[in-house]
């Protein structure tokens, strides 16, 4: 999508641009080699995110994608069995990477709007090794969730589904790639909700405005194994610091996602008020507009946006989704809402 001055981008919160201390903390970043740790700018950017999460350990990878996938790989074994939820990021958008990349079969578990499978779901998801079936390797558990719209899952929900896994000896990892915008939604400290798993990752480039970069987090074992996987995947990178320091940055703007969510908020209260659109009120900065009452599909809502100066993308069938993000301000919801509001009235004509 061509962007220009007069676009208001909500595809996602990954479109934000750097900000001009991001990129002067770039050019002044001291660097060294990280395949060798000599990097003081990513060691410091590790040793953070780990403490932001409460974790002994962290690694710097280049993307989500490559965290999650890191994270399947060091916790399984060729041959076994991935279990996690129908619509999770890892199994939906990650391009059957645990296939691919770790001979890892997958299976799901419909969770529902729940986006967490229950204690009951997981334990009958559970697959122990014998001469006909894979055992399972990994539980993989997503907050907030993509799919469905941004939603904060509560700790105790998270904790009872990885209690479950635990208990069998199976290790639980979570896609936590907007894990502070879920502590910020529900009021605690994001270590709460990384607590009853083994493995975490989470993203310096959504919502919180670093150019790139993601962290996976763990035990200073499973950070040992997975910096060794990083390299495997072609993830080593050498004077990483130039791209570390906007990270350190972005770690610090945790607290304004609250802006985001505010924004996302004023922004589905307009859309609802939309003839023809339901937009439920989210949780975090994600807002989901349904169109099927109103029979407009998601395309054809993308490309009429597109042509009022609005930028989003299609979720399902009826499904548009819309991101509010540090890019964004009260005045682009209210503008925005206008022209989505031109867009429909253009496709119904």
């Amino acid at each position: 999508m061509d962007t220009d001055e007069d676009t208001i981008d909500l595809r996602s919160d990954t479109v934000t641009t750097p900000s001009d201390e991001m990129r002067e903390a770039a050019r002044d970043a001291e660097v060294g080699d990280d395949v060798y740790r000599d990097d003081p700018t990513v060691n410091e950017l590790e040793r953070r995110a780990a403490e932001a999460v409460g974790t002994e350990a962290a690694l710097y990878v280049p993307s989500g994608t490559m965290a999650n996938q890191i994270a399947v790989h060091v916790h399984t074994e060729p041959g076994q069995e991935l279990l996690l939820e129908r619509e999770s990021h890892i199994y939906r958008w990650e391009l059957a990477g645990a296939a691919k990349l770790s001979g890892v079969q997958t299976r799901t578990i419909d969770a529902g709007e729940r986006c967490v499978p229950t204690a009951d779901a997981v334990a009958e998801g559970l697959v122990n090794e014998d001469l006909h079936r894979p055992g399972t390797g990994l539980l993989a558990l997503e907050n907030t969730h993509n799919y469905r719209g941004g939603i904060a899952v509560p700790v105790a929900e998270t904790a009872a589904a990885a209690e479950v896994a635990r208990d069998a000896d199976v290790p639980v990892h979570l896609d936590g790639a907007r894990v502070f915008n879920a502590a910020v939604a529900l009021g605690v400290d994001a270590s709460e909700i990384v607590e009853p798993v083994d493995s975490v990752t989470f993203c310096l480039s959504k919502g919180l405005g670093a150019p790139v970069g993601s962290i996976l987090a763990g035990d200073e074992a499973f950070v040992g194994a997975a910096r060794r996987v990083r390299k495997l995947f072609g993830g080593g990178m050498r004077q990483a610091g130039m791209i570390a320091a906007p990270g350190l940055l972005a770690l610090e703007n945790v607290d304004r996602l609250a802006e985001d969510h505010a924004n996302a908020e004023r922004l589905a209260a307009g859309l609802g008020a939309i003839d023809g659109i339901d937009a439920p009120a989210p949780d975090t900065n994600i807002v989901v507009a349904h169109t099927e009452a109103a029979g407009i599909r998601a395309a054809d809502l993308v490309e009429s946006c597109k042509a009022t100066g609005v930028g989003c993308v299609e979720f399902d069938e009826y499904a548009t989704r819309f991101t509010t993000h540090l890019d964004v301000d009260r005045g682009d919801v209210d503008d925005a809402v206008e022209r989505i509001g031109d867009a429909v009235a253009a496709l119904s004509t």
